[in-house]
């Protein structure tokens, strides 16, 4: 079988952290870049040395630029700075508009036949810049959060619960953020619907821990974000995508009509395949709950023309 070429763009810790779980996969060869020097050099060094400890022999090459690349089978974009005190959120997005929007070009010249998988944040802008710079297929290119946002939903539920994570199925369709729409209908646990139970409040409370997930991480590290949910759930969209398992996972995927929707990436059940973005599932809805997607998709829209403002704006000399 051939070994599969990964690229993941973004060395710091949930950059590292996938490089080394896909390392650990063993079904691709690894390069990952940054533009800080020795990091992922260093990085993809010290993945290489656990190769004999854990049985791998996935290579991982660290490197600045974007030379070794070339022929990419799969580009992850983790890349992207974190919110600063005093920066605002149009400063936020202009820096990281332009960092997606340039690996993003230097991704598209060496590996054009590549699906893009984009993780950096604000994640429904982000995605819908790298679509439009590099010009690929909608199928191709997808935005990593609802599995992210579905497993977090997920382990509150189990710990509610006391019973094991395999057996909650339960999923988060709409956008990266508050405005996200866990389905609780849908939820079950063991085939067992969620709201069978627990009642309206617990599940009301989960809903909204759930929502505020990353949130609650940044306030008890202090200095950084998770990384561990957060490259475990590039991982099973990565091994769907490349391995052709067709997985049924939330995914920001581009719309057409779905929902109602149109014109923007928005978190729905995606077929994840070696198609990229096979199909997409689309479910019976109540009222309150399609009211709640159409929230969430405005949220995004403007999201994205606040981005797109702010790139225009002139950076003061």
């Amino acid at each position: 079988m051939p070994r599969y070429k990964v690229t993941v763009v973004g060395a710091g810790m949930v950059g590292g952290t996938l490089a080394q779980r896909l390392a650990e996969r063993d079904y691709a060869d690894i390069v990952l870049v940054d533009i800080v020097e020795g990091m992922p050099q260093g990085k993809a060094l010290d993945i290489t040395q656990a190769g004999p400890v854990y049985g791998y022999d996935s290579v991982v090459t660290g490197t600045n630029g974007y030379e070794e690349t070339e022929g990419s089978d799969l580009v992850v974009i983790t890349s992207g700075l974190p919110r600063k005190p005093g920066m605002s959120r149009d400063d936020l997005l202009k820096t990281n508009a332009g960092i997606v929007g340039e690996v993003t070009e230097n991704v598209k010249s060496r590996s054009p036949e590549a699906m893009l998988l984009i993780v950096s944040n604000p994640l429904d802008a982000m995605v819908t810049l790298a679509h439009k710079v590099s010009g690929f297929p909608k199928q191709r290119v997808i935005g990593m959060a609802g599995v992210l946002d579905s497993s977090r939903y997920r382990a509150f539920v189990a710990a509610e619960l006391g019973v094991s994570v395999r057996d909650v199925q339960g999923f988060v369709l709409g956008g990266h953020g508050d405005t996200m729409v866990p389905l609780p209908r849908y939820t079950t646990v063991a085939g067992i619907p969620l709201p069978a139970l627990l009642p309206p409040e617990r599940i009301e409370a989960i809903v909204d821990r759930a929502r505020n997930g990353g949130a609650e991480i940044v306030s008890l590290l202090k200095t950084g974000s998770a990384y561990y949910a957060p490259s475990a759930s590039v991982v099973e969209m990565i091994d769907s995508i490349l391995l052709d398992k067709k997985r049924v996972l939330p995914a920001a995927a581009y719309l057409e009509g779905e929902y109602g929707i149109e014109g923007i990436f928005l978190g729905v059940l995606c077929v994840l395949g070696a198609g990229g973005v096979e199909k997409v599932l689309e479910i019976d809805l109540d009222s309150d709950e399609r009211a709640a997607l159409h929230k969430s998709a405005d949220a995004v829209r403007e999201l994205w023309a606040a981005t797109q403002k702010a790139m225009e704006t002139p950076t003061p000399a």
